[in-house]
């Protein structure tokens, strides 16, 4: 489910949606606060207490960014005052230090998201050119180049119905080589 579908969710009451906020950035948090703290304990509780915070505080996120960037706000703020009450915060430092990381944890992700997308593309075209040649030309036709069904059963003097088939066969064949390698590395089959 998409991340925006989520907070919406989350905003009308759905407590599991936001389980699943929090299993998705509940590591993020925790190393931000970590990194800033060095100290284990008071991190866990900063992530949780930024949480509770974001939970209550969605009535007013207006889902003009991103949640991720919003909910480290949150954390950056709850770290700040955790260590501005233990009198360890040097204010310019610190906001330099809070944005270089935030950048770049969101660069590192945004790489590592980008890389993976590459290696499951590369991972399609590699199983498509395993296939028979009808599932090949079928699968490049409809799914690579974006033919329909209609231009497809011309080009290949076939019926729309041998089209629709021979796609389906060809979809499931793929999904049965690679469905379990992208499910497991985080893609969709």
């Amino acid at each position: 489910m998409e991340e925006k579908e989520l907070v919406r969710r989350t905003m009308q009451g759905d407590e599991e949606a936001f389980g699943v906020l929090v299993k998705k950035y509940k590591t993020k948090v925790f190393n931000l606060a970590h990194s800033l703290t060095r100290d284990r304990d008071a991190a866990d509780d900063l992530a949780q207490e930024s949480f509770i915070k974001a939970y209550f505080a969605l009535p007013r996120f207006k889902l003009k960014s991103e949640f991720g960037t919003w909910l480290y706000r949150i954390a950056i703020n709850t770290v700040k005052d955790y260590l501005r009450k233990k009198g360890r915060i040097k204010e310019i430092a610190f906001e330099k230090e809070i944005e270089h990381l935030v950048i770049q944890e969101d660069e590192m992700e945004k790489k590592q998201k980008k890389q993976r997308e590459e290696q499951n593309r590369r991972l399609v075209h590699h199983t498509i050119k395993t296939m028979p040649e009808k599932y090949q030309l079928i699968l490049s036709l409809r799914d690579i180049q974006g033919f329909s069904y209609r231009e497809i059963a011309d080009i290949l003097k076939v019926s729309p119905g041998t089209v629709d088939s021979r796609l389906h066969r060809a979809r499931r064949n793929l999904r049965k080589k690679i469905g379990f390698i992208l499910t497991q590395k985080g893609g969709t089959p």
